[in-house]
């Protein structure tokens, strides 16, 4: 972990990822992406097998049919695009992509989610010092996530999977989500944090010109975060709590 934390109460606003950082979503997504392209893989032959590595290469941080597009390209493997309204049976890259989504919407419904507790008690902080956050999400589904954990109020904006694809933003990690963020927030991306467990996500923030980029490292490795344009690592959003306390 970097000794040179940002102190978060101090900037002119905070734009956080969710699945991951805010909430443990990451690792239903995680189980979800796995089911899925582990029946493709076998009924298809698709070697070498699929691995958690290659969600975090591949996968993590992008809108849902550019992660799959972008795994089986790694696999030498090309699908027609389809459409958003395929049916998860489709073996088009829309179809992988839904028949993914119907798994995770199945365990989210049916477990709930929590935020981190780390993550709730940095969120309360920032709320009582009047810092202006917002969510800056590849997923569609952020808003039942939000919702689902009760942290909705605490951000002034959402962009999230169905923004990106009503205003055509490019998936991370392009900068397009975390510059269209900051306007929505209406702060200067310099003057103002980013928050990212996902190598695509650290970039897109990078490349958006933040004046910090967190990285969180829930399993892409600090190396990894920081070769993407991570300023600092935690592994826990407590640490930027305790910073603020110091």
């Amino acid at each position: 972990m970097s000794d040179a934390l940002p102190d978060l109460h101090r900037t002119t606003g905070v734009l956080f990822d969710l699945d991951g950082v805010l909430t443990p979503t990451a690792e239903v997504h995680m189980r979800a992406w796995k089911k899925v392209f582990d029946e493709v893989f076998a009924r298809w032959g698709i070697e070498p097998a699929y691995t958690d590595e290659d969600y975090f290469a591949y996968v993590d941080g992008k809108k849902r049919y550019d992660g799959v597009a972008s795994l089986l390209r790694s696999r030498n493997v090309e699908l027609p695009w389809g459409e958003i309204t395929d049916p998860p049976e489709a073996e088009t890259v829309c179809g992988v992509g839904n028949r993914k989504n119907d798994a995770f919407i199945a365990v989210l419904r049916s477990e709930g989610i929590a935020p981190y507790p780390g993550s709730l008690a940095l969120l309360e902080s920032l709320r009582d010092a009047g810092v202006p956050m917002g969510v800056v999400s590849s997923s569609k589904n952020a808003g039942e996530v939000l919702a689902s954990a009760g942290i909705r109020d605490f951000f002034r904006v959402v962009v999230d999977g169905l923004v990106a694809e009503r205003d055509h933003l490019a998936s991370k990690p392009a900068p397009d989500m975390f510059l269209d963020g900051a306007r929505m927030l209406g702060v200067d991306p310099v003057a103002a944090i980013a928050v990212e467990d996902a190598v695509s996500g650290v970039a897109s923030a990078a490349a958006a010109g933040y004046g910090d980029v967190v990285g969180v490292d829930r399993g892409a490795g600090g190396a990894a975060l920081r070769e993407a344009g991570a300023t600092c690592i935690v592994d826990d959003l407590a640490r930027l709590l305790i910073q603020a306390q110091n």
